[in-house]
């Protein structure tokens, strides 16, 4: 008897890798979420996160460090991307190369490193926790902002900008009107690479001053602790707001794809 190959069998093994790696790990923390010790079904771990001081400031702060530090990657790559796109060097690849380099050594050396130099520069890093981790967050994040921005405006038709400087319009208006809305896809591809890592990566903070700030670090310290139940809710929680930035920030690309070539001069 000859075997027929479907092409839909293609997919068993995403499916396979998608319901043991993805549903059920996210069944696991739903459970946990909305059940006490005793396994018996509650909302009050739901009820302790919004009614507790110590996780409401640890989101807040959490938002703060993610909000900051995307900014401050957001003011730094643009430029940088924007030079590296619409010059005319020969060597643009290898300058690009060059922030992309850091990536390629470890995580744990990166960071070891720049905590030496916050060192040497401020004597008592723990002195400026705030500035500190947003250094290291933005050393850390700054390749995945670049890269999005810089794939969006290398793809950029020139015949706009042409047209645009036909009609009269300066090189800032140029920038304001054409070059800017056409490179929103790529801000927003870094903002969300950026944003949202930013909340969590606690490793960066503990390496450089032993601090428990954000959500990654208060979920690790539940877990840590073996209190599953407040643990899993408050990754639940972060789990809800990351769909609704994803959700957001997904329209907006929508809706700047469908009006991207409506410029108005």
């Amino acid at each position: 008897m000859k075997l027929r190959f479907n092409r839909k069998q293609l997919c068993i093994p995403y499916a396979a890798f998608l319901i043991l790696f993805v549903i059920v790990p996210l069944l696991v923390i739903i459970y946990y979420a909305f059940t006490d010790g005793e396994g018996q079904f509650t909302f009050g771990n739901l009820i302790s996160f919004f009614s507790s001081t110590n996780t409401i400031g640890t989101l807040i702060y959490s938002f703060a460090l993610a909000i900051t530090t995307t900014l401050v990657c957001l003011v730094i790559a643009y430029p940088t991307a924007y030079i590296l796109a619409r010059s005319h060097f020969k060597k643009k690849y290898v300058l690009l190369l060059l922030f992309i380099m850091p990536m390629w050594i470890n995580f744990t050396l990166r960071i070891t490193a720049l905590k030496e130099i916050l060192t040497t520069i401020e004597g008592n890093i723990a002195a400026y926790p705030f500035l500190n981790s947003v250094i290291g967050m933005t050393y850390d994040f700054l390749p995945f902002m670049i890269l999005p921005l810089y794939t969006s405006l290398l793809k950029l038709d020139n015949s706009l900008l042409e047209a645009a400087q036909d009609l009269g319009a300066s090189k800032i208006k140029v920038f304001l009107r054409v070059t800017l809305p056409l490179s929103v896809p790529g801000i927003i591809s870094g903002i969300t690479m950026v944003l949202l890592p930013s909340m969590t990566n606690y490793v960066v903070l503990d390496m450089l001053y032993n601090s428990t700030y954000i959500m990654g670090s208060l979920i690790g310290s539940y877990f840590n602790s073996f209190d599953w139940n407040n643990g899993s809710m408050i990754s639940l929680i972060l789990l809800v707001i990351i769909f609704i930035v994803t959700l957001v920030t997904n329209r907006f690309s929508d809706k700047d794809d469908n009006g991207g070539r409506e410029v108005i001069l």
